[in-house]
This record gives structure tokens, C-alpha cells and sequence, in this order.
């Protein structure tokens, strides 16, 4: 396989890794829901810069990191754990789009991207994708690297962008009653029970 051979099976790894439920999209769904599209941009945009940035990161060498120190995947199990947990509870308890009276806030840029670096399907999505489509030495780390986070923030920025826009047409449909309350229970607790994949 040659350098440019493996970019439309990444791409479409990429595509469908996206596209998928996981942590970030139900984050983003119920931060569309609860605030609107237009106060989630800073979300979705941590989400589009920050996974890229961490997956170059492990390309030049940080995954071996954890695989030689286990303690640190643990520790960084437990960091994700108590993140979800915590963001979870953030979204049981919102009021939505114009009714947190301050009680509840999308999350920043900088939370966005960090939050990529406890967010376990973020480093089984970045482990898999260098596992299965680096072309070894047929291109150097640094440019697989860039060329796998360009391949990633190109097809982030529409995934994050439906997944929002979805949960601003819910929090729009369902209003400020009972219905978006029940919503965010139910998305608060799928993101709880995200936690249980942690562990098995």
C-alpha cells in the first residue's frame, strides 16, 4: 500500500468512527438541545481541533507511552470516568436553551478539547486508526501524523456540526417542559452508562 493508497479507507474509518454515538456526540446533542447551535460552536469547534491534535499526538509516539506504563491507561480510565460522570449530572440537571437561569453553560473551547484526552473512545479511535492505516515506513511518522489529523478534522467539522444541529431541532421541538427534562435525563444517563464501557 502506498502513501496516498490507505487515505480513502481512513477516510472512511474516519468517517464512520465520527458519525457514530460515543461521549463527544452525545455531548454535543445535548449542548444543542439545552443552549442551541449557535452557543455550541465553541464546543463543537474543541471537539474538531482537540481530536485531531490528540491523534497526531499518538502518532509520534505517544500511545507506546501507555502501552509501556499502565498505570497511566488506568489513571486516565479513572480521569474519563469521573469527567463523564460529572458531565452527566451537568446535563440532568440543565434547564434548556434560554431557561438555565446560570445554572448550566456549554462547555468552552479549551474543556471541548481537553476533554478529548480522557474520552475513551478518542484514544481507541486514535490507537485503531494508526493499528489498521499507517503504511510503516513508506511515509515518515511526522507525515502520517499530519496527514491523519487533516483527515480527521475534515470530516470532525460536519459530524460535530449534525450532531449539534440535531439536539438544537430536539430542544426546539420538545420546548422547556417535562418533555426536554426527560430528554436530558435520558442523555445523561446514556452518558453514565458510557462509563460502564470504561470497565469492561
Amino acid at each position: 500500500m502506498t502513501s496516498l493508497e490507505f487515505l480513502m479507507p481512513l477516510a472512511l474509518f474516519a468517517t464512520v468512527a465520527t458519525m457514530t454515538p460515543g461521549p463527544n456526540n452525545l455531548m454535543l446533542m445535548a449542548s444543542g438541545a439545552n443552549f442551541g447551535l449557535r452557543a455550541t460552536l465553541p464546543h463543537m469547534a474543541g471537539v474538531s481541533v482537540g481530536f485531531p491534535v490528540m491523534l497526531m499526538a499518538v502518532g509520534l509516539g505517544l500511545g507506546t507511552v501507555f502501552e509501556r506504563y499502565p498505570l497511566l491507561h488506568d489513571l486516565l480510565r479513572w480521569a474519563g470516568t469521573a469527567y463523564l460522570l460529572w458531565f452527566a449530572w451537568r446535563v440532568a440537571t440543565a434547564a434548556g436553551t434560554g431557561r438555565a437561569e446560570g445554572r448550566g453553560r456549554p462547555l468552552s473551547f479549551l474543556e471541548a478539547a481537553g476533554f478529548q484526552w480522557v474520552n475513551p473512545k478518542a484514544w481507541m479511535m486514535a490507537i485503531s486508526a494508526f493499528a489498521v492505516y499507517s503504511v510503516g515506513d513508506a511515509a515518515s511518522p511526522v507525515t502520517q501524523s499530519l496527514v491523519f489529523g487533516a483527515v480527521f478534522a475534515a470530516i470532525a467539522a460536519p459530524s460535530v456540526t449534525v450532531w449539534a444541529a440535531f439536539g438544537s431541532a430536539i430542544g426546539r421541538l420538545l420546548g422547556s417542559g417535562r418533555t426536554l427534562r426527560a430528554f436530558n435525563l435520558a442523555m445523561a444517563s446514556l452518558l453514565a452508562a458510557s462509563v460502564a464501557l470504561l470497565f469492561v
